[in-house]
């Protein structure tokens, strides 16, 4: 009886353990984790090459849309910096005129791991969004008087252009 109740204690105490030392030692005899399969088939690796394909796809739009997307918050930035000539504004449009720049010079590498057959839509996007960019960078320029546009810009001897008209409050002055 007593050896009875110690071979129920012990199962009892040690429920959880496995006793590998009586089992045969055949790999055969272990299953396969959930999800293994023995025989690859064709149509498995079709379906992850179309994944990866798909996804990459999609990263190489990700990286073509993302100059545009810049683009309005490009626009807020440049009206809470103001038109006046002080150093935050120049830094704003320094900024803004040298990232396209630097985008377009490393257009190849930004679009070198994904080269493929559709690339040529996604780089053209990325330079339009860039485009974009410095067209806005340039607009900022003329709007603070940095870009030279009257020929007084450039020639000493010349006279810069008079203003004709002068206003103020709502009310023409002249």
């Amino acid at each position: 009886m007593a050896a009875s109740n110690a071979n129920k204690i012990s199962l009892k105490r040690f429920k959880w353990s496995l006793d590998f030392a009586s089992r045969p030692r055949n790999d055969r005899e272990v299953s396969s984790p959930p999800g293994y399969s023995t025989s690859a088939s064709l149509s498995q690796i079709d379906i992850s090459k179309e994944n990866d394909n798909h996804l990459l796809i999609k990263k190489s739009w990700e990286i073509a849309l993302a100059p545009l997307k810049q683009v309005p918050m490009n626009l807020f930035i440049m009206y809470m910096a103001g038109n006046s000539i002080s150093i935050f504004p120049i830094m704003m449009v320094g900024m803004l005129l040298m990232r396209p720049v630097k985008s377009l010079v490393s257009l190849q590498n930004t679009f070198e791991s994904i080269e493929g057959k559709s690339v040529i839509g996604q780089k053209f996007v990325f330079l339009l969004g860039n485009l974009a960019n410095l067209g806005l960078a340039l607009y900022k320029c003329q709007s603070m008087g940095l870009l030279p546009t009257h020929s007084s810009d450039w020639l000493a001897f010349l006279e810069p252009p008079q203003q004709l008209e002068f206003s103020g409050g709502g009310a023409s002055l002249s």
